[in-house]
């Protein structure tokens, strides 16, 4: 003991704090286990008794423990009275009252699977689907003078973005209901329709319409979308009823007939696939129901408008989609209203900008596509319109502004990446392009430069090989007069431009048949296990100015001489 009394100043300091550490070493501590004590989803609604009866929604359909797990979701959240006025439509007196199917589908209807802020929302759908599979639409309305944004053009967000531990939460006035209405139906029980549904049933395509959704083989959904005319729309036309109709356009007598055309005159109006406005707006041409007819689509400011087309310097004025009503989910597709009547025309070749990185799958990704900085790798089993024999995989980049990899410059600063194209990679690889109205196209292919990429690549429309390979290695030109440049088979596609791109034009093709077609990429000498980056393939008619519009790099305009 003395020579612990003896010991220093710091030497005491030392013992003091290593005996405190000791102690406290043995006695029972509670430690805070995680960094962050936001409340997950499920958390926030057992915390606020005003969300109680979508709580109990959650719990009984087993989605409660689901939303309090790791990740990133949107829900949309009914208030008490927004689920107890649904509970009175359907006649229950509680939740329990409802069958538990129903309202699996109910909650999945009001999740998405990602983080959507309400600056993200549109005029229209959101990207990317609900766990139920059916889009939500967004829309904005004016009540009582000011503002308010809607869903699904029923409720009302009363309290948007509120950040929780795995997402997001907009807190609705009124449940979103599942749509379970065929478009037959849909279209059958209103009164504004009446016209429109006694042609569908005339031509036996109300059968059609009523037909529930299904997917092939392929997970090919047999969703439809129906541009329809309401009775007034009619009216202004002339025709009052369906005699009028029958005595205008059938002219075989037999408007079940294929080819009457009065079954003609529907199917022009019936789509195929889910086609919401912001997949029409994005579309130059979309094949109909009518064999081998198509509809053109060109968006001016802020309206859509069918078949507006220039001929011979004679601009031929469209018919304008009415947005404000249209966007109508059905069971098995989605409905739209058009407000005035057109015709079925006759078809010129157009341009096709086709853009390979604009594929479904990669569209429904909304938080990668064509948002800067972000990628994604995809095998051929989740691609329906992407083949190639082998098991690599297919990437896709949407590049960071300034990020040095000079994809910022491409058009809509993303690409599609084949990595390594060579035999036994990718090689060789087709993609199904968008509708190409019949006619003669020059086929442009603009990439970014890579000398290590394949300086030899074959490209073919229908198994058809064009006469101009290209080679991937190449840079752009960038001093020559742009009419020589284009005289020998090149252009500088995008503006501003910049050298490690490069377009080629790779050779004439004569589309047959208006319709889909196969665009395939084959190496005829391999790379130098290099990437390889293609932006967009352009079909032009031959006699349309091959330059302009130029595309704009990083960005989604068009710009013109």
């Amino acid at each position: 003991m003395k020579k612990v009394f003896n010991l220093t100043n710091l030497l005491r300091l030392v013992l003091t704090v290593s005996v405190t550490i000791f102690v406290l070493n043995c006695t029972s501590q509670k430690y805070k286990e995680s960094t962050d004590e936001t409340l997950n989803i499920t958390e926030f609604l057992k915390a606020n008794d005003e969300y109680s009866l979508f709580l109990e929604i959650l719990e009984v359909t087993d989605y409660a423990a689901f939303m309090n797990t790791y990740g990133t979701y949107t829900l949309f959240l009914p208030t008490n009275e927004a689920v107890m006025q649904l509970l009175n439509e359907l006649g229950a007196n509680s939740v329990s009252d409802v069958p538990l199917e129903d309202l699996k589908e109910l909650a999945k209807l009001h999740i998405l699977p990602e983080t959507v802020n309400t600056t993200s929302f549109t005029d229209g759908k959101i990207p990317s689907p609900s766990l139920q599979g059916q889009f939500i639409i967004t829309g904005a309305a004016f009540i009582d003078g000011q503002s308010s944004i809607t869903v699904n053009k029923e409720a009302s967000i009363i309290n948007s973005n509120i950040e929780v531990g795995n997402g997001i939460i907009h807190v609705l006035d009124k449940v979103l209901r599942v749509a379970n209405k065929t478009l037959a139906e849909s279209i059958n029980e209103d009164a504004s329709l009446s016209l429109f549904a006694e042609a569908l049933k005339a031509t036996g395509w109300y059968d059609k319409l009523d037909e529930p959704l299904t997917y092939d083989e392929d997970s090919i959904s047999s969703h439809l979308t129906v541009l329809a005319q309401t009775n007034e729309v009619f009216q202004k036309s002339g025709f009052n009823n369906l005699d009028d109709l029958k005595n205008r356009y059938s002219h075989l007598g037999d408007p079940m007939n294929p080819e009457d055309s009065l079954n003609l005159f529907v199917a022009y109006r019936i789509l195929p696939g889910l086609n919401y406005m912001a997949d029409l707006a994005i579309t130059p041409a979309v094949l109909t129901k009518a064999p081998l007819e198509v509809i053109t689509l060109t968006l001016v400011a802020d309206s859509l408008l069918v078949n507006e087309v220039t001929f011979n310097g004679i601009l031929e004025k469209g018919v304008e989609i009415d947005r404000s009503v249209s966007d109508n989910t059905a069971s098995n597709g989605v409905l739209h209203l058009m407000k005035d009547n057109f015709f079925i025309k006759k078809r010129f070749p157009a341009p096709v900008y086709f853009d390979l990185g604009d594929q479904p799958e990669i569209r429904q990704l909304s938080s990668v596509f064509r948002k800067p900085g972000n990628s994604a790798s995809f095998r051929k089993s989740e691609l329906s319109e992407v083949d190639w024999p082998d098991d690599q995989v297919l990437g896709y980049e949407a590049a960071a502004i300034g990020d040095g990899a000079y994809l910022d410059w491409a058009w809509h600063g993303d690409i599609v990446e084949l990595y390594r194209f060579r035999n036994g990679f990718l090689d060789p690889i087709t993609f199904t392009t968008p509708v190409i109205i019949k006619g003669k196209y020059k086929v442009w292919v603009s990439y970014r430069q890579n000398q290590r990429s394949s300086p030899a690549v074959e490209v073919s429309v229908n198994d058809v090989p064009l006469a101009r390979r290209i080679n991937f290695t190449e840079y752009g030109n960038t001093t020559l007069p742009e009419r020589v440049l284009e005289s020998q088979g090149y252009k500088r596609h995008i503006e501003p431009f910049t050298n490690r791109f490069n377009c080629r034009l790779v050779g004439i093709v004569d589309i047959p048949t208006t319709g889909r077609h196969k665009l395939k990429f084959e190496a005829i000498q391999d790379s130098r296990n290099g990437e390889t980056w293609i932006d967009v393939v352009e079909f032009r008619p031959i006699d349309m100015d091959q330059l302009y519009p130029k595309f704009q790099s990083g960005g989604d305009g068009l710009i013109y001489e």
